[in-house]
Order: structure tokens, then sequence, then C-alpha cells
């Protein structure tokens, strides 16, 4: 796909499901999902490209005529929150300021430079691939985030930050929720527990559910019930605040 167009869907749901449970405000869901090239090699080399996408996602809105709705974001892993730091950036813009987030939800993420746990996301992802294809594109990361990352990380900081910590210290105040679990072997738990301490202390409402046993972004699958009450319990105190 080429760094200039967006890959998404617009799910409108059956009208019994959100006049009765969330009311008007959810009534369109816009996903997105993020190019691996982009998030693995762009976002490692410090090239935001995910930007373009994310002023394509929001531009949506208004394509949609829906820019005046409550939104809630649905965060999936780290490549994820590397498009939704670059959403936070451009509501603070003149074009989106006047947006109105009332939540986001953080499934399996994030993540701070856990350089396993980012091999074997990406070796899911090329799993299809010719081995030897997969296996250069594998090591090619790996000296990517070991020397941009580690080696030059002081020079790389100059001018790029990294997502984790840009959203430590975002200035958004809209209620998040995270979903992870200590089994997951991509993004580790003890990450998604520090950011949510560190939300707490800029008196953002933050709150976490572990999972226990559920595998990466596999928590609605595990438990689907349970996941869905999270999801809709929170989604519908915010819409109310």
């Amino acid at each position: 796909m080429a760094s200039a167009e967006l890959d998404y869907t617009i799910e409108i749901p059956d009208q019994p499901c959100w006049s009765q449970r969330l009311g008007p405000a959810c009534t369109h869901y816009p996903h997105l999902i993020s190019p691996w090239h982009m998030v693995f090699f762009s976002e490692s080399l410090g090239i935001p490209s995910l930007r373009v996408l994310a002023q394509k996602l929001l531009e949506l809105l208004f394509d949609y005529e829906i820019e005046k709705e409550p939104l809630l974001f649905h965060v999936f892993s780290n490549g994820g929150v590397m498009l939704y730091r670059y959403v936070l950036e451009l509501l603070q813009t003149r074009r989106f300021c006047h947006l109105r987030v009332v939540g986001t939800i953080f499934d399996s993420a994030p993540g701070d430079s856990n350089l396993v746990g980012a091999l074997r996301a990406l070796a899911a992802i090329l799993e299809r691939r010719a081995a030897m294809l997969r296996l250069l594109l594998l090591v090619a990361f790996a000296l990517v985030v070991v020397l941009f990352h580690v080696l030059l990380a002081p020079i790389t900081a100059l001018f790029h930050t990294h997502f984790y910590d840009r959203l430590q210290d975002a200035g958004s105040r809209w209620p998040e929720l995270y979903l992870y679990s200590r089994a997951d072997e991509v993004v580790l738990a003890r990450d998604i527990e520090r950011m949510v301490e560190a939300r707490l202390a800029r008196r953002v409402l933050a709150r976490s559910v572990d999972f226990v046993s559920s595998a990466h972004v596999s928590h609605l699958r595990d438990y689907p019930t349970y996941y869905t009450s999270l999801c809709v319990d929170f989604m519908r105190n915010c819409v109310r605040c």
C-alpha cells in the first residue's frame, strides 16, 4: 500500500444496538490498520509517515459529516498507538481542535522498547512471506532498532520522540481504559502498568484491566462477554460525561 493511501472501513451497526446501548453518538466505526512497513521501519527510523494517515483518518469525520459527534478511539497494539500519537498532535491544530474526543480504549498497548516482542509481532505479520525474505526483514528491523534506538539514541531523540514517551506526557484529559494481559509476549504488562501510573499522575481518569491469560490482542476472542461489557460500559460513561 502506498504511503498516501488510507485503508479503512466504516461500519454502521443495526439501529437497536446503538439506540438502546450507546446512543446516537456511537453510530459509526471507522477502522484503520497501520501499514506494517510504516510501523516497523518508518517509525523506527524517525520518519513520521503515519502522520499522513492520522490526518486522513480525521478528515473522514468531515467526509461522513460526523465531526460534531462525540469521538472515542479504540487503539490496538503499538501500531495503533504510533498512529494515535499523531492524532493527538493534530487535535491541537486549528483544523481539528474543535473535535470532541470523549475517551480512548487501549488494547494490548502501549509497550516500551521491547525488541523481542516487536520481532515476534513482525514475524507473525510476515508469516506467509518467503522464508528468506522474512529472515532478511527481521534482521533489517533488528539492526535499525539497535542502531537508532540504542547506539544513536541521544541523536535520534533530538528529532523524534518515542511514541511511548509522547503518550506519557500527552496533554489529553479524557478517560482512558487499558486492556492488557500479563501473558502477553509482545507488549509487556509492566509497560502498560507504568503508563497507567503516569497518566494518573497527570490527573487523567485512567483504568486498567488485566485479563491474566489471554495473548496479545486476543482478549476479545478469549473473553468476549467480559471484554464487550467493559468497552460498552466505558463508552457509555464517556458519552454521558
